[in-house]
């Protein structure tokens, strides 16, 4: 089978872990582990987040007065090459006789989407009240509440067409692992005279990742995270996660679009457009809830 993993933030960094290389990498060697024993036996694609990664890169560039701050299609494409050699380079480690490629991945965009207008999408680190407050003044940045703190939020525009389509399914014709679409992919819109160009924002990871599934024709989509799956009680996570579900049932729950309310979303549109299985379960999980033994699976009313 075809198989998408989309790998959460908690991939490269547990909840309130700093943002240092060496624990990413740590991190990473777990998450390529989990990835590789679902590639013994199923055609692999990868991609994931860089919310964090993408915000201190913003937060870095902001410290230099003189020069003005990337916009975040520039800083997006550079924590995804930054991300994408990281997860390549476990990957090849923990596959060492298979190959693996990471390609930059751009992604359009609608620039009159309503999201810009309304910014949702968390980034970077988080801050204590006055932190953000004196970020806001200085800088512009828009800020929500967050895991009792607050973080930068921006436009989270609706992702239309994947560039580099074509690309991915012949690297995929040559067997060969691909990590892409990371971090939701490069934001990009088309202008009037039909070329390309980078927008200020950061499209969401599990919504390009349900996009990047249904164009590759794929089998699975997997959400992998640091929570065993969806409760009916979210965020309360007692009891039993659901386990076998129609999007139907999923999307009555009131879930936090900040959190879990994305991921359930991507699996819902995955199923909905023909996808056989939606997965969402703990990173250690994957190979079991492809064997239907954890996580929440999701999939078609019969």
């Amino acid at each position: 089978m075809r198989v998408v993993i989309a790998l959460g933030g908690n991939a490269l960094l547990r909840r309130g872990q700093p943002l240092d290389t060496e624990l990413q990498r740590s991190n990473l060697r777990e998450a390529a582990h989990a990835i590789a024993e679902v590639a013994d036996d199923h055609q692999i694609v990868v991609t994931h987040g860089n919310g964090p990664q993408v915000g201190l890169l913003a937060l870095q560039a902001a410290a230099y007065e003189d020069a003005p701050v990337p916009p975040l299609d520039v800083l997006g494409a550079e924590s995804e090459g930054m991300v994408g050699y990281m997860i390549d380079q476990e990957l090849s480690n923990a596959l060492p006789d298979r190959q693996v490629a990471t390609l930059l991945t751009q992604i359009e965009v609608d620039e009159h989407d309503p999201a810009f207008d309304a910014p949702t999408k968390p980034i970077g680190p988080l801050y204590d009240a006055d932190r953000a407050a004196a970020l806001e003044a200085q800088r512009g940045w828009s800020f929500g509440e967050y895991d009792g703190g607050y973080r930068r939020i921006v436009a989270s525009p609706e992702p239309r067409r994947i560039l580099e389509l074509d690309t991915i399914r012949v690297l995929l014709q040559a067997e060969r692992i691909v990590v892409c679409a990371g971090g939701g992919g490069i934001p990009v819109v088309v202008t009037p005279a039909g070329a390309w160009r980078g927008i200020e924002a950061v499209i969401d990871k599990d919504r390009s990742a349900a996009l990047l599934a249904e164009k590759l024709d794929a089998h699975v989509l997997l959400m992998l995270t640091d929570v065993p799956g969806v409760y009916r009680e979210w965020p309360s996570k007692t009891g039993e996660p659901i386990a076998d579900c129609t999007p139907e049932e999923l999307e009555a729950l009131k879930l936090e679009q900040g959190s879990m309310g994305p991921k359930v979303e991507a699996g819902c549109r995955f199923v909905r457009a023909g996808g056989k299985l939606a997965g969402i379960g703990a990173l250690a999980d994957a190979a079991k809830i492809l064997r239907g033994e954890a996580g929440t699976r999701i999939r078609a009313a019969v």
